[in-house]
């Protein structure tokens, strides 16, 4: 597996990017909902500006001995206290609705741009990455993401404003005092980074052990019959038991930062208040002058206020802290999805396409209308068009290949088929049979030489296009949930019933799918496990019979049938292949022998080629394999 810290995103750039995605989605509703938290954590932050005022309007009616007009000014404060405190209310009613539909919005959204970008992907990604571990993004990381985005992001967003509002006030007030919290605060602020940076590191490990854990329990899932055959059950256990300790450890030391830094705020918090309160007391008492901004002289109007502001300021930098563990969840989610968007598409330079074709006075001409006949258009740098009929002429022209730099499995490859010819490639594991289709699919691009379809470079095809004119049939079948029809319309989207039912007829599988409870309409789930092996088999050869393409490629395509079901399967194989250019790839030497030529690999290179007659005359590695043992292992 590939390093999966590379080209991650550092936390102030993902939540930027966070941001920047969330007014992309919700360009209209998210300035109203930014609105509507300035507008609440502004009027959570001014009760402490009506109670000096209050306590100003006593304290002088006290000394003034005028007690006529303290009710009517209390009571207009209490007023419009009041009606703020209405407003803020309809505010935070009306932000936490919206919050809802862009949180879930957001993420659906998030979802389908990474499912969709998914599709892009080159094959190389999926064998280079554990498949629990992509579907881990889907689940874990959306749902740190979802609580990040939902409750974590308005709350720290609340907080930094009341606390900035609040602070203002302070220097309003007393810089003396508010010079007391600065110290306290810079002391809360060193350990929020110093222990919050330290579990960030810690949950981004988390997130990425825990894909690796969902990753393993998939795995062994989908290999419980070979696990239970082969009496596994204690070793997967053992197996488990490593991974779900290295997911423990990392949990641990990531939780144990967070759940640190809550307690030791929350004192530090309480310890400023009574040094706050030490301070005012002593200013107080000494009379000493009162530095504000506003110029009013200290006492206890001033220093009341004062210190509910400063449990107000703590409070909220101890909320700050209590949302720790979600931020940097979620910013570890957050990280891994945007470097699965960030992955890049399989590259397509491409220009060359397939297109339905009719023939007039002799000459190729596109058009819209299915004719049976397909042309590849290809336009030139003159301007000009021209067309060629997809016939199924494939060359390889001295072809090396390696899936990592400097490893080539592939040597020299040369080879050709021509149209309605049968290529058959022979040879033990890993001698790079199915290597050789997987580059005329474009999974993997060559390292060397040149692959030619009907005399055009097929890196000048369209990707889409080129695998449009290719069948193919491997060896690991894989179902869809749906319908026996639908699995078979897979090849053609557009194909009727009727055409179905004939490709099935052609791959042999009519019989055994009218046997099926509800026929053509039986619902396959979890890839066809209610079907035999050799069924699902038959259902992946009928899916590429109604495809119709004029090249097929069969790897493995009867290995998983018995020898009555292949006899059948094979009578309409051979029909299927009547007229294709097709390219077989058979541990079953007796599945080839009726092949144009028979190609034989060895360590990445063709060593013999010849027909079945020819090979067996020339009494070399083919005739070994043939005579001393009709299986390849």
């Amino acid at each position: 597996m590939e390093n999966k810290e590379k080209n991650v995103l550092g936390p102030k750039k993902t939540l930027v990017r966070i941001i920047k995605t969330l007014f992309e989605f919700y360009p209209v509703m998210m300035p109203v909902v930014l609105f509507c938290i300035v507008f609440n954590a502004i009027i959570s932050s001014i009760p402490a500006v009506f109670m000096q005022n209050i306590i100003a309007v006593v304290e002088n009616s006290w000394q003034s001995g005028d007690w006529n007009s303290v009710s009517g000014t209390i009571l207009r404060f209490t007023g419009i206290l009041a009606a703020l405190y209405i407003l803020s209310l309809i505010a935070s009613f009306s932000y936490s609705r919206m919050m809802a539909v862009i949180t879930q919005g957001a993420l659906k959204k998030l979802r389908e741009k990474m499912f969709n970008g998914m599709q892009d992907l080159p094959v190389k990604y999926f064998d280079t990455h554990n498949h629990g571990d992509i579907m881990s993004y889907y689940t874990n990381d959306i749902d740190t993401l979802r609580q990040l985005i939902s409750q974590s992001i308005p709350q720290l967003t609340i907080a930094a404003i009341t606390s900035t509002t609040v602070f203002c006030v302070m220097l309003y007030y007393s810089v003396w005092l508010a010079i007391v919290v600065i110290c306290g605060i810079l002391i809360m602020l060193y350990l929020t980074k110093k222990v919050g940076g330290g579990s960030a590191k810690y949950f981004i490990r988390q997130q990425i052990a825990l894909g690796d854990v969902e990753g393993f329990v998939e795995e062994m899932m989908n290999g419980q019959k070979v696990v239970k055959v082969f009496c596994h059950e204690e070793e997967s256990k053992k197996d488990f038991d490593k991974i779900n300790d290295q997911l423990f450890q990392v949990a641990e030391r990531a939780n144990k930062y967070a759940n640190t830094l809550g307690p030791l705020l929350n004192n530090i918090g309480n310890i400023l208040y009574v040094v706050v309160a030490l301070a005012g007391g002593l200013l107080l008492a000494v009379k000493a002058p009162n530095l504000s901004i506003s110029g009013l002289p200290m006492g206890i109007s001033i220093a009341v206020p004062f210190l509910n502001m400063t449990k107000q300021f703590a409070g909220n930098i101890n909320q700050v802290s209590q949302q720790i563990n979600a931020v940097v969840m979620g910013m570890a989610g957050a990280q891994r999805i945007f470097t699965l968007l960030d992955e890049e598409p399989e590259e397509d330079q491409g220009y060359v396409t397939l297109v339905n074709a009719e023939e007039e006075d002799g000459q190729l001409k596109e058009c819209e209308e299915r004719t049976g006949i397909w042309a590849w258009k290809h336009p030139h740098k003159d301007g000009t068009i021209t067309y060629e009929r997809l016939a199924g002429d494939v060359r390889f022209e001295n072809v090396d290949f390696g899936y990592e730099k400097g490893k080539t499995v592939l040597h020299d490859i040369s080879l050709y088929a021509e149209p309605g010819h049968k290529v058959a490639f022979v040879g033990s594991t890993g001698a790079g049979k199915t290597t050789i289709t997987n580059l005329i699919n474009r999974f993997y691009d060559i390292t060397d030489g040149k692959i030619r379809y009907d005399g055009i470079d097929i890196s000048k095809i369209k990707k889409a296009d080129l695998r449009r004119s290719l069948g193919i049939v491997l060896q690991d079948t894989n179902l869809f949930t749906g319908t026996v029809m639908e699995n078979i319309r897979y090849g053609n989207l557009h194909a009727t019933d009727e055409e179905c039912i004939g490709a099935a007829r052609l791959a042999g599988a009519h019989d055994f799918i009218t046997r099926l409870p509800e026929g053509y309409k039986t619902v396959i789930s979890g890839n066809g496990d209610n079907l035999s092996q050799g069924q699902r088999q038959l259902l992946a050869i009928a899916r590429a019979a109604v495809a119709d393409p004029p090249v097929m490629i069969m790897d493995e395509a009867t290995s998983s049938i018995d020898t009555r079901t292949e006899a059948i399967v094979q009578r309409g194989m051979d029909a299927l292949m009547h007229g294709r250019t097709v390219f077989v790839i058979a541990h079953r030497l007796s599945t080839v022998r009726n092949s144009d030529v028979i190609m034989v690999l060895e360590h990445g290179r063709i060593i013999e080629r010849g027909s079945h007659d020819k090979l067996i005359q020339e009494k070399g590695k083919y005739y070994q394999l043939y005579t001393g043992a009709f299986e390849l292992e």
